[in-house]
């Protein structure tokens, strides 16, 4: 996949370095300085609160439903309306579960259409020796030769790109489109995980030893539509700008032997094993006992150096084979002098750009529709609503429970003070004894023993497991003392 390129006209003046350094993007910020013992403490203190925040959310209620025992305690209708709500709104997070589904499943099939990236590519000039003349021969000596011990003289090269409307799906719905909220513009670093750009000539002869400049893509970092670099030079410099394909999955070029039978140049891992699954099934090299083995005829010999292969085994057998693909290699000439910078005739743009036409694979319009509803502020709005009134409900419907058992106990209380304290002490010190491992011979709330401890036997309570248990943490309580 080779570009092409041609002139065109800068559409405005560009803005001027401020001094030479690494490649950097447009909005790029300094690096910050090395982690301090008072930002590392920082650190530490940000890691308690969040995870006291995870504690929190943690013990946060969940349940929305409201249980027999609460509906009987409500006098009016309202437990009834809830629990007709609480259907319906079931119903409605199936509907829309069964349609988030399916519209993945409608668009896991769908290929990337591709489309046309258009590269601008230009530089500037600054405190080159032509533009310190005109200054008034500032940087000159007094015999009118230049100093080129203090020299200053540096460019700034820009790439940008744009691409070109119409390279999405054309099919389409207009009316869709119009009815959903804008889609945000596809930008330049999407289609790239790394640039690097090669100067044609040894680093020692650099003004600041650098022969290689690169950019890399950065997890969670947003997309940007220009990327830039500055360096010291007051001289022409030959350079090859390499871009390298983001493509999701990973694409790779396969060996010659691989390619050959395949009859692609290029293809993801996936595609390169169901490629062998299906050469296998075509020739009948599938075993018949057992269906995941392959037996390997002369071709598939000289791939995997084995008289047989498991399927299963397939995407480590075919790593040798799959190599990153090159480079979109662009060769541009960084010019410094006056014709290019500034020139005289009118009719010339100043930093002319050179214009590069790449093809890229662009994402389903589908998805970025998806995208587009998901990421919408109106959407995040309406989401943060929601879960903020399923955790008020929750919390108020965890208030209710607790009421509601105060209301039984003080009911149980008035009708039979007398048995209900006699009852409550005696559940109290049970749970009492069982926390502190001294539980009695299965006394009950009235302080006998039930039938079950009255029988001898395996059988009875004291064939089982558990009695071995507290006999043995009896034992062992007795010993300490």
């Amino acid at each position: 996949m080779q570009p092409s390129s041609r002139g065109f006209a800068a559409p405005g003046q560009m803005r001027r370095p401020t001094g030479p350094g690494p490649m950097y993007a447009a909005n790029h910020q300094a690096h910050a300085p090395a982690a301090t013992q008072a930002a590392q403490a920082q650190q530490q203190q940000e890691e308690m609160r969040r995870r006291e925040a995870q504690r929190r959310q943690a013990r946060k209620p969940t349940d929305l439903d409201i249980d027999d025992d609460l509906a009987e305690a409500v006098i009016t209708d309202a437990a009834i309306l809830y629990r007709k709500l609480r259907d319906q709104e079931k119903r409605l997070d199936a509907i829309m579960t069964k349609k988030r589904l399916d519209i993945l499943e409608g668009t896991s099939g769908q290929m990337p259409s591709e489309g046309v990236l258009r590269l601008f590519i230009s530089n500037t000039a600054e405190a080159q020796p032509w533009q310190m003349a005109n200054d008034g021969n500032a940087g000159f000596n007094e015999d009118g030769t230049f100093d080129f011990a203090d020299n200053q003289a540096r460019y700034r090269v820009k790439i940008e790109g744009k691409l070109l409307e119409g390279s999405d799906d054309a099919d389409e719905d207009s009316e869709l489109k119009a009815s959903l909220p804008p889609m945000a513009p596809i930008k330049m670093s999407h289609f790239f995980k790394r640039v690097t750009v090669d100067f044609n000539r040894p680093a020692a002869l650099q003004s600041d030893a650098f022969n290689k400049i690169e950019w890399v893509k950065k997890e969670g970092e947003a997309d940007i539509d220009c990327i830039a670099f500055g360096r010291r030079s007051d001289e022409e410099l030959q350079v090859t700008i390499n871009l390298y394909l983001d493509e999701q999955p990973e694409r790779f070029k396969l060996s010659p032997p691989l390619a050959w039978m395949l009859d692609m140049d290029t293809a993801t891992r996936a595609e390169v094993v169901q490629g062998i699954w299906d050469y296998a099934r075509l020739f009948k090299l599938i075993d018949h006992d057992d269906e995941r083995r392959i037996n390997c005829d002369d071709y598939l010999k000289q791939l995997f150096h084995n008289e047989f292969a498991y399927f299963p085994n397939l995407p480590e057998l075919v790593s040798p084979h799959l190599a990153p693909l090159e480079p979109i290699k662009l060769p541009y000439t960084i010019r410094v002098d006056k014709d290019y910078i500034a020139p005289e005739d009118a009719s010339t743009p100043p930093s002319k750009y050179m214009i590069w036409d790449v093809r890229v694979k662009v994402p389903s319009t589908t998805k970025r529709l998806m995208q587009a509803i998901i990421s919408s502020p109106r959407h995040m709005a309406n989401l943060k609503k929601v879960t903020q009134i399923n955790d008020d409900t929750a919390l108020l419907l965890e208030k209710a429970r607790h009421l509601n058992s105060k209301r039984r106990f003080l009911l149980s209380l008035s009708r039979d003070p007398a048995t209900f304290v006699k009852r409550w002490t005696s559940s109290q010190q049970r749970d009492l004894e069982i926390i502190l491992a001294e539980a009695g011979r299965g006394a009950g709330d009235e302080g006998y023993a039930g039938e079950e401890f009255r029988r001898g036997g395996k059988d009875g309570a004291w064939g089982t497991d558990l009695a071995r248990e507290a006999v043995g943490l009896w034992l062992a309580r007795q010993k300490n003392h």
